[in-house]
């Protein structure tokens, strides 16, 4: 039966270079992912976009002295460029600087108002004196309140991950002029009642459709959840860049990123279905109770806002038709698949602090496919990660090229020069034979099965043993010995080598899609594997804005061993993968 697979993607600030260890935590899983989905004859919608509101972008804008503007449309069209040349395959690519994205946040604030889950207060905040402004969250930092670290922001801790007020970081100084002259001031905001929603929140953490979540997302949502200590959390600020609040009278204020940003998720899948000419298709994706499941891929410091905040958001704003009791309730969270830290030395990759290997240099040094099976290989699925440039030298020469790339450039243009550039026609198969193609086929059940758990790292061991089995097989039949005593026999080992490769693409492909289409090619398929992506300006009353799409139709229904036709013409093969040299470790350490 085919399923619909909602694909929920992190939204970066458009403030900074998205770099490897975005690319690691939360980018390229939700692809690899997609990508799985959609050869396996499911209906895959994947959204996104760029978060133009968070206090980064206002902070670096002062720091440049530019406006706010100005750097959304820089940093957008950056990580539209990466995201196209690493091959994320986005339904929409948007941002929430669109007419669309400020309605529904407008529609979601006052129905969370008229049902009690926002109320305004009176609350205390850090003002700079010297600066004579506020500083809301990233404008100020200091000593954590919960594990010391010293350069914590303004409402989240890079190291321990916990949230908090600015007013409870010790130590604050302004992240403008660095001043410590700051005073805590009363100022009137609105609040989300996350504390209104706490029963609803242990009930739903505890069903039993979350067995399959990764421990360390559930246990801290739990854990948050349990401690019954959720309050009022302000989701206004004294800015002037960010979306209007829809209530009269507060003019100088803005609703803050946290809670708007979220709900991109809602606005994306409505820009879609505009764009797409189906305006009411989004609600095929966001019913309660139909046959679709949502997956946010985020990484860990996300965590909070995914598994406690937007669930209490989504079940605040009752049923999707406004009368009480009308209609399906909006689709919560299927699963949250968190990713831990790719760090570099002992330090996170961080946009903030100039740690970065950004995705746009990576994708122009190094082949993409590198890069996505180095990032798998060593992603931060449960546990924190290190990345080295000599791990990323080590796994793809020792994994990809000597293993994967080696076995189909050897067969491929053993086969182009010896049987004159086409498929051989098989003889009677023999044990040997049948064994490996019934090992390789059993990969499309067993590796299919890690990619839909959001098991990638096992999933991509899984096919790399399988191909490990087809170099065995190889070199016991050694076809290059047989030929020269039994042409036949040796087309034979020939044509089972190149059906087992055949099918190894597939299994493969989510996570190399582009050495997977080369291949696709060199076996004499013509067409696509999955479809292409392209960008598209896109106008609402807001002014136009640039947005990656992706037709995926080409992919459906690929995920099956289908049988290699005898006789068919190969293209001439080249390798797959370019062997790294030893000497781009000391040239990469150079350059940081």
């Amino acid at each position: 039966m085919t399923k619909r697979i909602h694909v929920c993607v992190a939204w970066p600030y458009a403030a900074g270079e998205r770099h490897i260890g975005h690319l690691a935590g939360a980018y390229l899983p939700p692809d690899i992912f997609a990508r799985y989905h959609r050869l396996a004859g499911n209906q895959v919608l994947m959204v996104s976009g760029s978060d133009t509101h968070g206090t980064p972008i206002t902070l670096r804008a002062d720091q440049e002295g530019v406006s706010p503007a100005d750097v959304v449309q820089r940093y957008h069209g950056r990580f539209v460029e990466g995201f196209l040349r690493f091959g994320l395959t986005f339904d929409l690519y948007t941002h929430t600087d669109t007419q669309n994205h400020w309605d529904v946040t407008h529609d979601l604030f006052l129905r969370h108002l008229e049902r009690g889950y926002i109320y305004s207060d009176v609350q205390q905040q850090l003002y700079a004196v010297d600066d004579q402004r506020w500083l809301p969250d990233r404008y100020v930092e200091g000593v954590c309140p919960f594990c010391g670290f010293a350069q914590a922001r303004g409402d989240q801790c890079d190291n321990c991950g916990r949230t908090y007020d600015a007013v409870e970081l010790k130590n604050p100084r302004s992240k403008i002029s660095g001043s410590a002259n700051i005073e805590t001031r009363p100022t009137e905001h609105f609040f989300l009642d996350l504390g209104k929603a706490n029963d609803f929140l242990i009930d739903w953490l505890n069903r039993p459709d979350k067995a399959d979540w990764r421990p360390n997302v559930l246990n801290f949502a739990r854990a948050q959840a349990e401690s019954r200590e959720l309050r009022g959390r302000p989701i206004t600020r004294d800015l002037d860049w960010g979306i209007t609040i829809p209530v009269p009278g507060y003019d100088d204020k803005r609703i803050y990123v946290w809670y708007d940003a979220v709900i991109g998720y809602l606005s994306a899948t409505k820009e879609w279905a505009q764009i797409t000419g189906q305006p009411e298709a989004w609600q095929d994706w966001w019913q309660e109770g139909g046959a679709v499941e949502s997956f946010y891929f985020i990484g860990k410091d996300n965590i909070p806002f995914h598994a406690i905040i937007w669930p209490a958001m989504l079940h605040g704003y009752g049923p999707i038709a406004a009368a009480p009791g009308a209609g399906p309730w909006l689709k919560l969270p299927s699963d949250v698949p968190a990713n831990e830290y790719l760090t570099l030395g002992d330090f996170k990759f961080s946009s903030s602090y100039g740690n970065v290997i950004s995705i746009n240099e990576a994708a122009e040094r190094y082949q993409v496919d590198a890069w996505r099976y180095a990032l798998t290989a060593m992603a931060p699925e449960a546990n924190d990660s290190e990345f080295t440039w000599q791990e990323f030298v080590r796994r793809v020469n020792t994994e990809l090229v000597a293993n994967w790339g080696n076995l189909v450039n050897r067969m491929l243009s053993f086969t182009y020069k010896q049987f004159n550039g086409r498929v051989p026609e098989p003889g009677p198969l023999d044990t040997a034979d049948q064994a490996l193609l019934t090992t390789v086929l059993a990969g499309f059940d067993s590796v299919g099965a890690l990619y839909a758990a959001r098991k990638f790292k096992a999933a991509l061991d899984a096919a790399l043993r399988l191909s490990q089995e087809v170099n065995r097989y190889i070199n016991d039949r050694a076809p290059w010995q047989q030929i020269k005593s039994d042409r036949a026999a040796a087309g034979t080992s020939v044509y089972v080598a190149l059906q087992a490769i055949d099918w190894l693409k597939l299994l493969f492909a989510p996570v190399l899609p582009f050495s997977s289409q080369q291949l696709h090619a060199y076996l004499g398929y013509e067409g696509q594997l999955f479809g292409r992506q392209y960008t598209q300006e896109v106008a609402d009353a807001r002014g136009q804005h640039l947005a990656l799409r992706y037709d995926h139709s080409a992919a459906a229904g690929r995920w099956q061993a289908s049988p290699l036709p005898a006789g068919q013409a190969l293209h001439k093969p080249e390798a797959l993968f370019i062997k790294l040299d030893d000497s781009v470790v000391a040239e990469e350490l150079s350059r940081m």
